[in-house]
């Protein structure tokens, strides 16, 4: 897909950024016991034949960049196209649904304008998803739309409020965007976030809105849904939202379940991440594992089950984790037991201590609880 460049927005925030530790943005949120976020749309991008991206970075550039390195693990380490680091906007001060600020476009207006692509896909780091960019690509020719928006049919829930909904025509075309506010329960085309479009259309919507501050790409697409062909493509397959700290739970715990492993990443299509050389997890005799994602270079003497442990943990005999996310080089000591409870990176628990969350109530361990 030589035509086509990606840009993979990683500026703006989510509910409540501190629930999942402040040294974070999203892009960079630790997932699924070796991955990092932003590995979802980046690896979707390089399965799809896009060798070249653009990823417009947060105020907290540190943790994104020491991820990226030169790009290696996504072939990316190009001399003709590759990784190409971009300058966002001033952070924190839209909100979390305005994942495509104009203005970040305008600041890097050159990358747009010194390519010879045809077509621009755009992407946020929110989407747990495995999905082939070519198959959108080929229907948004085919159909010989302006703009094609990757949707996803589900029941809305209260947490939903926020969404952009897209509704159609029967050629699946849109006519209407709207927020979600009201719609709880029902069932409704949600957009995901992701979109293809022409470059010299979106070069034309950037330079026309340079005077106004902050508005969303959607915002602005909102006036173009009737003189525009603009078209959905339905992402087949599992796809998940995160957008809280309990969102992160959740779709954390859904990587637990065979059939969503098998088709995030067991596929030809797999999620690509910086490799991390770890010796092999060492399990005592104490020890007993039940469902659970265990990283390398762990040790494992307590039980663990329905868990997701990352790298270099240590889980001392006695201790009881049970249906929780513990972070790297984390220390649980002898006794203690974890229930429904975030652990950060780095967290040393001392033996004996006891906390218990809520499935529907999760827990985030602070530094008091450890002493």
């Amino acid at each position: 897909m030589d035509k086509i460049i990606g840009i993979i927005t990683c500026n703006y925030r989510i509910d409540n950024p501190e629930a999942l530790g402040r040294s974070y943005p999203l892009a960079a949120l630790p997932f699924a016991g070796r991955y990092h976020l932003i590995d979802f749309p980046l690896s979707n991008m390089v399965n799809s034949g896009i060798r070249t991206v653009g990823i417009i970075l947060p105020s907290m550039i540190r943790p994104v960049l020491n991820h990226l390195g030169s790009g290696k693990e996504w072939n990316l380490d190009r001399k003709t196209g590759g990784l190409f680091i971009l300058q966002g906007t001033d952070p924190g001060i839209y909100p979390r649904n305005h994942d495509f600020v104009l203005r970040d476009l305008q600041k890097n207006i050159d990358f747009l304008e010194n390519s010879i692509a045809e077509y621009v896909i755009l992407s946020n780091c929110s989407n747990i998803v495995n999905v082939d960019f070519k198959e959108a690509v080929r229907q948004h020719r085919q159909t010989e739309a302006d703009i094609t928006l990757l949707v996803k049919e589900m029941v809305l829930t209260p947490e939903d409020e926020q969404v952009l909904l897209v509704e159609t025509d029967r050629r699946g075309r849109a006519q209407k965007l709207v927020k979600a506010q009201g719609k709880t329960g029902q069932k409704a085309l949600r957009f995901a976030n992701m979109l293809i479009m022409k470059r010299n259309l979106l070069l034309d919507i950037v330079r026309g809105y340079q005077d106004i501050e902050y508005i969303n790409i959607m915002d602005a697409l909102e006036k173009y849904v009737s003189s525009l062909k603009i078209g959905t493509y339905r992402i087949p397959g599992y796809i998940g939202r995160i957008y809280s700290r309990q969102s992160f739970f959740q779709r954390s715990m859904e990587m637990l379940q065979p059939e969503i492993q098998k088709e995030l990443f067991l596929g030809e299509r797999r999620i690509l991440t910086r490799s991390r050389d770890c010796p092999p997890t060492k399990y005592g005799p104490t020890s007993a594992v039940h469902n659970a994602l265990v990283s390398s270079g762990c040790i494992i003497d307590g039980n663990v089950s329905e868990s997701i442990i990352f790298r270099g943990v240590a889980i001392e005999e006695a201790a009881r984790v049970t249906n929780c996310i513990i972070m790297k080089s984390c220390k649980v000591g002898r006794g203690t037991v974890l229930e429904n409870v975030i652990v950060p990176n780095n967290t040393i628990i001392q033996p004996g201590i006891f906390v218990r969350g809520q499935p529907e109530a999760v827990m985030m361990l602070n530094i008091n609880q450890t002493e």
